[in-house]
């Protein structure tokens, strides 16, 4: 079978050792795992971290060949991304630009097998937009990649913003929204970061699309595309709720009926999960993907397995969803040169 993984994770060295040369706050250190701790903070309680998977794409790939199935990727940023806000205006722009080089020296390497999103900085709107600009005309990236929290200011629905997600509507680009390690971070402090990584980021991500939703910003953008990851957070759960308990925010529609229109992807560790995300969702606005290297793919390809799915919602679901939702293109054929006619 031909596979997209939509959720796939490839991190560059170059940019976190860039990182562990920065004086003072946000900084990057060499852990023991053969990766990166990154700080946002001093004050910071649990730290994001990675380890040596995160860095290798050539081993990753390999992993992915054995799965017994052709697959190829689409990289996003994850929690990383709002690394790029947390940093001065300037500053934020040439280490997105360094990242979105990176990803696209990564497309040309293995063409129509790897697509990438871009890095964008949104402690400046027109800032931003040129990033993206950049990252579209010059490099060939796909989409644009959103925390779930925008560096010291957490709301990714500031009315500063609005020109942005206008911009990006009009380019047609998916944007990749994923939770970070801001808003809920300190809060749900303890526990070696089990209470954080396993709760705190489904609540951010699930908050984070909520405010696109109340913002007014899908209902004047119903052209946006929003990708929300992990089997969209809580939301699908807690529908009826979000209807019910959301009228003040006077919008022309229940709130589900713009949650159905955004997009996400089967991570869950958990086949019942991805199953109502399929029913809420519906079928043609789910796509595979895996979190990897944070999660098995092998493990995901098994779950997947235990729900009853049609042949053509299996085709859907692993490889043309994701083509048509995140307007993927094959590569076009390198140009043979020409050669001049011998001589008479």
């Amino acid at each position: 079978m031909h596979i997209i993984d939509s959720h796939f994770h490839w991190w560059p060295r170059s940019i976190f050792d860039k990182l562990c040369k920065r004086n003072g706050y946000p900084s990057a250190r060499v852990n023991a795992k053969g990766g990166y701790d990154y700080m946002r903070r001093q004050e910071s309680g649990q730290h994001l971290n990675s380890w040596a998977e995160w860095f290798d794409l050539d081993k990753q790939l390999e992993h992915m060949d054995g799965l017994g199935h052709r697959v190829d990727v689409v990289c996003s940023i994850g929690p990383f991304s709002v690394a790029f806000s947390d940093m001065p205006v300037e500053e934020g722009r040439d280490y997105a630009i360094m990242w979105n080089e990176e990803m696209s020296g990564a497309q040309r390497r293995y063409p129509g097998r790897l697509w990438a999103s871009a890095a964008v900085p949104l402690q400046d709107t027109r800032v931003a937009i040129a990033v993206v600009d950049d990252a579209v005309n010059r490099l060939g990236l796909m989409g644009v990649n959103l925390p779930g929290s925008v560096g010291a200011d957490p709301r990714i629905d500031a009315e500063r913003l609005a020109p942005f997600y206008a911009h990006v509507e009009r380019l047609g680009l998916p944007v990749f929204l994923h939770p970070t390690d801001v808003t809920f971070q300190d809060m749900l402090d303890g526990y070696d970061g089990a209470l954080h990584l396993s709760l705190g980021r489904v609540i951010e991500v699930s908050v984070a699309a909520s405010r696109l939703i109340l913002s007014g910003m899908m209902e004047r953008h119903p052209n946006l595309k929003v990708v929300l990851s992990h089997t969209g957070g809580a939301l699908p759960y807690q529908s009826g709720r979000m209807d019910k308990n959301s009228k003040a925010a006077k919008l022309p529609q229940p709130v589900s009926s713009y949650m159905k229109r955004m997009f996400t992807d089967t991570v869950s560790p958990h086949s019942a999960g991805m199953k109502f995300a399929i029913d809420y969702y519906g079928i043609d606005n789910v796509m595979y993907g895996t979190d990897y290297p944070c999660w098995d793919p092998a493990t995901c390809l098994k779950l997947i397995d235990e729900i009853a799915l049609s042949d053509a919602d299996k085709q859907k679901l692993f490889y043309t969803n994701a083509r048509r939702i995140l307007g993927l293109r094959d590569s076009a054929p390198a140009k043979v040169p020409q050669r001049e006619p011998a001589l008479a």
